[in-house]
């Protein structure tokens, strides 16, 4: 019980400070931090479109905090979720645009394979260099990362791009590949196979053998090694899943809310970024993060709202999350370095720093 209290109030003071931070600033400009407040909670949550916006936008979110958390409980930092996801998005693009008049559920399937495939055979790089050279996954993963967005930068600049858009994009995938929206609203089938995924993925933590064998790996490497389990072989089945799942985000994302690629498809700082807090937020746990991703999307559904109906910008929105991320990163500073450099990754994202030159 103690140790459940403790996890809930690391959790809970990074928040509360940092919308503390968010009430006084809201006050230095004249506005009432209850008030705005108020106006988010309402427009994100109680307001039934609002809500529905924001159980839309948590979709993909839930896909790539959950993509980070089943790596970082094996104490493996899968920091390639980001280029994972914007490739499974952009080939679940080339397909829906690539191919028109087949059967919607054909169309569909067959664009969530190939992002999902795509996802897994980049995460396989990292995967295979780690299991059997133990070559650094936080360098690799990163670095890839880099290497995926200028692939795709490259893709829709030149053979991909749609000249009649104005801007650099690719075209507009068939209505055939597309999610239909249900209950007119946001809402799409995505929301539905999120869910069913997420079932799936709770099962597989917290009633399967991969799941205690995860567990072990993340909190003793060496111990589980001598037991006899072949460590190598879990760490690529990880990355595995972790790509899947980042792949489908990817894909979802895509079909369900974009509809085509451009250099803005993953938003600022980026979803795979986001689902890092929020698997953070989460601590790493299924239920956790459901309710952390539904809490950030809230975030940003009301954001919009916030603009609108006071004085307060929207980007006061990006300033709490980034304050989010520096108390995290205050309270894990002592436990785990890496860490602690991931936070610092997920900030620079956030605030649009170059990382050069900045100092751990």
């Amino acid at each position: 019980m103690k140790k459940t209290i403790s996890n809930i109030l690391n959790v809970f003071m990074p928040i509360l400070l940092a919308f503390l931070i968010g009430a006084i600033i809201m006050i230095a400009i004249g506005e009432n931090p209850i008030e705005v407040y108020g106006i988010l909670i309402e427009k994100s949550l109680l307001d039934q479109k609002g809500l529905l916006k924001t159980i839309h936008t948590a979709s993909p979110l839930i896909l790539t905090a959950l993509a980070i958390a089943i790596s970082f409980k094996a104490n493996i930092f899968n920091m390639g979720v980001e280029g994972q996801m914007l490739l499974g998005g952009f080939f679940a693009g080339v397909i829906g645009f690539t191919f028109e008049g087949l059967n919607p559920v054909i169309h569909i399937t067959l664009s969530i394979i190939v992002g999902v495939t795509v996802g897994i055979l980049f995460a396989l790089i990292p995967a295979i260099l780690k299991a059997k050279f133990k070559v650094n996954e936080l360098v690799v993963t990163l670095m890839l990362n880099y290497a995926a967005l200028e692939f795709v930068r490259f893709l829709a600049e030149g053979p991909f791009r749609d000249h009649s858009s104005g801007y650099v994009s690719t075209p507009m995938i068939s209505e055939s590949s597309m999610f239909k929206r249900l209950f007119e609203s946001e809402i799409t089938l995505f929301t539905i196979i999120v869910l069913i995924v997420f079932v799936i993925m709770y099962f597989v933590f917290k009633k399967t053998k991969l799941g205690y064998e995860i567990e072990a790996i993340g909190k003793n490497r060496d111990f589980s090694e001598a037991t006899g389990m072949n460590v190598g072989k879990k760490i690529i089945i990880i990355f595995i899943i972790s790509g899947a799942l980042s792949g489908l985000a990817g894909a979802g994302h895509m079909m369900s809310d974009q509809m085509r690629f451009t250099m803005s498809f993953s938003g600022n700082p980026g979803l795979g970024w986001d689902g890092m807090l929020i698997s953070l937020l989460g601590m790493h746990s299924p239920l956790g993060i459901i309710v952390a991703a539904v809490f950030y999307s809230a975030l940003i559904t009301g954001s919009e709202s916030i603009a609108v109906f006071t004085s307060v910008p929207r980007e006061i929105i990006l300033i709490i999350q980034s304050l989010i991320i520096l108390f995290l990163s205050i309270k894990m500073i002592s436990k785990n370095a890496k860490a602690v450099a991931i936070l610092e990754k997920i900030t620079n994202k956030i605030l649009r720093k170059d990382n050069k030159g900045v100092k751990k």
